[in-house]
């Protein structure tokens, strides 16, 4: 499976000028026989939504997403979704101009200068899916803030996933010292990779919104925890990699660490927890 990392600078509430550089940056992809584009969060509206004062949310349907995906490669796009009722960050997955997958981000930040929760709701699945290529294989998406919550991950391997999307929204520490999220980046994304014997694609984007300045360096990890392909912090990127969807497989047979799930254990002891006054 070939994949395209598109590592942009979204104009904050500027739908048109992203989709424009979404079309061409997947035509580019498309000449590079590429099977699937990402693009981080929010790649289609920017971020800080509370910050834009006007509603520039898209149905998941609108036909210029689907079209997108009618001619090259397969598009996982983020947006600022509404249904009518709720609005969510949601990152959307298209094939020959058809939705595969959508995920509605399940953890929102809500601390410091990210107020996600008050522009959005929280999604309430996660699923892992099938991928529509050739090679075949299965994926789930983690939206930025998804991929630090342990169990997310381990879900989505547990429903099959053997590689995992993480379009994400990572702004550079105001206080390194105290917490530097390049670093715990590094460090949670080789772990999830080694740990959970999966690849991860990792598309973070770049620019500067609302005194936010996110840094970039998308990248892919193999199942073996190695950086295989990098993008370049600070400045838009295209990097176009081939991986072996199923190298995950194999090393799941080889050295079986997530064979043993324990389902019924785990049930038991979330609904203990329920019950003793957890988080339902």
């Amino acid at each position: 499976m070939r994949v395209a990392l598109a590592q942009t600078d979204p104009l904050l509430g500027d739908v048109d000028h992203n989709l424009a550089v979404a079309r061409d940056l997947t035509d580019q992809a498309a000449d590079q026989h590429a099977d699937l584009i990402v693009f981080p969060e929010l790649s289609l509206n920017g971020y800080h939504l509370g910050g834009i004062g006007r509603d520039t949310s898209l149905p998941l349907d609108d036909p210029r997403l689907k079209d997108l995906s009618r001619h090259g490669p397969g598009v996982l796009a983020g947006l600022h979704e509404h249904t009518g009722l709720r609005a969510y960050n949601t990152s959307v997955y298209y094939a020959d101009g058809a939705i595969v997958h959508a995920h509605r981000k399940l953890y929102l930040p809500n601390y410091l200068a990210w107020e996600e929760r008050k522009h959005v709701s929280p999604g309430q699945t996660m699923r892992a899916y099938d991928l529509p290529t050739v090679a075949g294989g299965r994926a789930a998406t983690l939206v930025c803030n998804d991929a630090w919550q342990p169990v997310l991950p381990w879900l989505g391997v547990q429903d099959g996933a053997e590689v995992f999307f993480v379009p994400t929204n990572s702004a550079a520490s105001l206080d390194p010292e105290a917490m530097d999220t390049e670093v715990y980046w590094d460090t949670l994304l080789a772990y999830t990779a080694k740990m959970l014997q999966c690849w991860v694609v990792f598309v973070n984007r770049v620019g500067n919104e609302n005194g936010a300045s996110f840094w970039g360096g998308s990248r892919v990890i193999d199942p073996r925890g190695a950086v295989v392909a990098q993008a370049p912090k600070w400045e838009p990127a295209l990097v176009t990699v081939d991986i072996d969807v199923h190298e995950a497989r194999r090393n799941r047979r080889a050295v079986p660490l997530v064979a043993e799930a324990r389902l019924g254990l785990v049930a038991r002891e979330v609904h203990r927890l329920i019950d003793e006054g957890g988080d339902s």
